[in-house]
């Protein structure tokens, strides 16, 4: 969905629909420019596959996962380049 987008550095997710997506895998790789996401009104209660979400990020140093439900998941490798973010 957002896979690639280098010169992104802040955006507004909040309204968006995600209740029937099943596969999340690299949806915000490569998002350099990145450095805070807020994923919390995420509706992952269908979502099997999380890998690599967060790929080859450089700037991302906080992420809101507080209400994201992974009980379908089968698959969440989160790929980590860069430093550390701080996960709420």
């Amino acid at each position: 969905m957002f896979n690639g987008c280098f010169s992104l550095a802040s955006f507004n997710i909040s309204n968006i629909d995600t209740s029937n997506v099943i596969d999340m895998n690299y949806i915000f790789a490569s998002c350099s420019s990145l450095a805070s996401i807020n994923l919390s009104n995420f509706d992952t209660s269908k979502v099997i596959k999380m890998e690599g979400m967060f790929a080859s990020y450089s700037s991302l140093t906080s992420i809101n996962l507080s209400n994201f439900n992974t009980s379908k998941v089968i698959n969440m490798v989160f790929h980590q380049k860069g430093g550390d973010p701080t996960l709420s």
